[in-house]
């Protein structure tokens, strides 16, 4: 007999607390998939109230809102005939828990708590939620009265149960859950659940995706069945960018995925699969069969649905969805474009009327800018399709230009020109080139360009620090000290903030374009933060900081695949140009250069970032990894002098992390205060104990050489 069913996963871009909109976008995903034929259609985690609600999970107010979005669907007869999965936190015997519930017609046929949660990185799911650890096991819940009211339910199961249709059983898995050693989808389908959906809030990183993808292959290549994985996509608060890739596998075959990067609001992934195929593929395996015999038997729930169509009705033109290749990005793909949606999300929901970005002509800036011209190159190909959304974001931006309110954007420099504004902030100590450049880059962009010098202000500042105190600061190369050094070079930088600011505030009203401010954005990689290597409260200091969690390395990577990919020729001087702050006076014997103030490489402090966070290394266990890493290359005594000093200076400078801009989260060595990196910001800087144990261990190397 044959049976195929038509299945639907949504990617959605939900927004914490924003009910309304978070309904509307459910409904309407439900509505595609119903139309597409779909009997079974999956969301992401926590799509009612939005995943990134954090401590608002904490508030009765979440809980009460989410109970009365599920109740406007239960209400609506035009989603009937079609199996619902939707999440949100539910109060079972006064616990919180992080729940799928799934409904059919009018009724609440599961409601399934999460039981492995995800509480490390940039998630702390244990601090809102409590896991279910009762395996296989459930228990009634009693609804609220106003959904008994709607549904003439009492109460309904909760808990770890599969669910039966008329001619499938589904298992429910939920985001961590695929991830942990013990995933709950091989059980399930051991004990015969041919369909596992999955439902996910899992943010993007670079190069996460593939290992997403393999997971799911894996699990149903092992264990054979068809698996739905449903993902939210874009910012929904906070520094994640959710990057959708809402997919549909069977047998270890990928039928459908959604897109990775994106700015709509709504996506429907449908496959028809073949439930005949998953029990042919498993009843093949001799030694599954054996395994499925003593398997933990799960309690059912019934749904009163058949996911196929009954042989009387069977349409002979439907056909299985045939496999397809996964295509992923590279490192430089995702540069461009997550940051990019993240950008636009956060423009359009904060209600503000474009950006605002210090171009200083070198690469860091640079990349900022570009991710802007991203930005605006994906709403432009929006508009072109016709997504109404993005055309109401785009007027709304606008606000009262005189484009008027049927604007339309023809090209990204176009809208760049009404949305994105840059400024190079000139001093005695800024070069022609980086001046040149950044001109050239805001002219191939499309931004509103400000070049302005700013040493008025710089010697307004001098002038009154040596009125007051009779004194003179000078830079180092002209004799003075490295506190005075410092002091004159942060003057720059902090001032640099000041009129950044300024400026985004008037820039709107100087161009008669509308009455809201500019975001400012920064531009300080996570090498340099993690080093410490900028000034407190300079321009690196913003509102957003689109690559505060991307390396230099894959920066400079993310430029050359913009200058061939993007059409910007002037990229290439960015490549070649020596990156520099430029904040002390030019000579023939001294030119500034990052590194070497750093005294270590940009790729070197990459490696120190990577054993610090994803490694766990303290400056012993760095020391003795580096050994093997560099050891051909340096000896012992050098690599111990870069360990030291890394650590010296991320010790001293770790206080700056507690005021760093919001950037958004692409690395897993990101320094990030007490948001991704749980560490101190006051440290004993002389490493005593651990700098004597490298000592020992370099005097202990030196004994054993010929």
């Amino acid at each position: 007999m044959v049976h195929y069913a038509t299945v639907a996963t949504c990617t959605l871009n939900q927004w914490a607390l924003d009910f309304t909109g978070n309904y509307e976008r459910i409904r309407a995903s439900i509505i595609q998939a119903k139309a597409a034929g779909a009997k079974l259609r999956i969301g992401p985690e926590l799509e009612i109230p939005g995943y990134g609600c954090y401590d608002h999970f904490l508030e009765r107010d979440t809980v009460q809102h989410s109970w009365e979005v599920l109740g406007k669907l239960l209400e609506d007869r035009e989603l009937d005939g079609i199996l619902i999965d939707t999440g949100m936190p539910v109060l079972h015997r006064d616990t919180r828990f992080n729940c799928r519930v799934l409904i059919l017609n009018g009724s609440i046929v599961l409601i399934r708590p999460k039981m492995h949660l995800a509480n490390d990185g940039n998630y702390r799911e244990l601090r809102w939620f409590s896991p279910w650890t009762r395996y296989a096991e459930t228990e009634q819940m009693v609804l609220p009265r106003f959904i008994a009211k709607i549904t003439g339910q009492r109460s309904v199961t909760l808990g770890d149960a599969l669910i039966s249709t008329e001619d499938a059983c589904i298992g429910v898995e939920l985001c961590e859950e695929l991830f942990t050693p013990q995933s709950p989808h091989i059980p399930m389908s051991l004990d015969g659940a041919e369909i596992i959906i999955n439902s996910s809030g899992s943010h993007h990183e670079l190069r996460k995706l593939k290992r997403r993808v393999e997971l799911i292959r894996e699990a149903t290549l092992k264990c054979g069945g068809i698996y739905l994985y449903a993902n939210q996509k874009g910012c929904d608060g906070d520094r994640l960018y959710y990057d959708g890739s809402s997919m549909i596998l069977v047998n270890g075959e990928v039928l459908a995925i959604g897109e990775q990067f994106g700015i709509s609001d709504v996506e429907v992934t449908v496959a028809t699969v073949d439930l005949g195929a998953v029990r042919s593929f498993r009843a093949a395996i001799s030694s599954r069969s054996m395994q499925a015999v003593r398997a933990t038997r799960y309690s059912r729930v019934i749904a009163d649905i058949s996911l196929s169509a009954e042989l009387i009705n069977f349409d002979h033109s439907v056909r299985p969805t045939d496999p397809i290749e996964v295509r992923y990005h590279s490192p430089a793909e995702e540069v461009n474009l997550g940051p990019a949606c993240w950008l636009w999300d956060y423009l359009r929901r904060s209600q503000q009327g474009g950006f605002f970005l210090p171009l200083s002509g070198g690469i860091d800036s640079c990349s900022s800018a570009i991710m802007v011209h991203s930005m605006c190159r994906l709403v432009v190909e929006a508009c072109k399709r016709g997504d109404q959304q993005t055309i109401r974001d785009v007027r709304r931006c606008i606000g009262e230009n005189k484009a008027g309110i049927e604007y339309m954007p023809q090209s990204p420099q176009e809208l760049a020109g009404l949305l994105f504004h840059t400024c190079y902030m000139g001093t005695q100590n800024s070069s022609k080139e980086t001046r040149s450049r950044a001109r050239k880059l805001a002219q191939a962009i499309g931004s509103y360009h400000i070049d302005l010098d700013m040493d008025s202000v710089v010697l307004a500042i001098v002038s009154l620090f040596t009125l007051v105190m009779g004194a003179t600061p000078k830079y180092a190369t002209q004799g003075g000290t490295n506190a005075e050094n410092l002091a004159l070079q942060n003057i720059q930088s902090r001032l640099r903030m000041l009129l950044a600011y300024l400026f985004a505030s008037l820039l709107p009203w100087i161009r008669g374009l509308h009455s809201r401010s500019l975001l400012v954005l920064g531009s300080a990689n996570v090498d340099e933060c993690l080093r410490g290597y900028f000034t407190k409260y300079d321009s690196s200091s913003a509102d957003l900081n689109p690559i505060g969690s991307i390396s230099k390395s894959d920066l400079r990577r993310y430029i050359a695949f913009a200058k061939d990919h993007m059409d910007l020729p002037v990229l290439a001087e960015f490549l070649d140009a020596t990156p520099s702050a430029e904040l002390v006076p030019y000579s023939e014997d001294y030119m500034q250069s990052d590194e070497v103030e750093m005294g270590m490489s940009y790729e070197e402090l990459r490696v120190f970032g990577r054993l610090r966070k994803i490694e766990g290394c303290g400056p012993h266990s760095m020391f003795t990894q580096l050994l093997h890493i560099w050891g051909d290359d340096m000896t012992p005594e050098m690599i111990a002098e870069k360990v030291k000093r890394f650590f010296y200076f991320y010790s001293i400078n770790r206080h700056k992390m507690t005021t760093i801009t919001p950037a958004y989260h692409a690395e897993t060595y990101s320094p990030d205060d007490n948001r991704f990196d749980m560490r101190q910001f006051l440290y004993n800087s002389n490493w005593s104990w651990q700098f004597q144990s490298i000592d020992k261990m370099v005097a202990r190397i030196k004994q054993r050489e010929p």
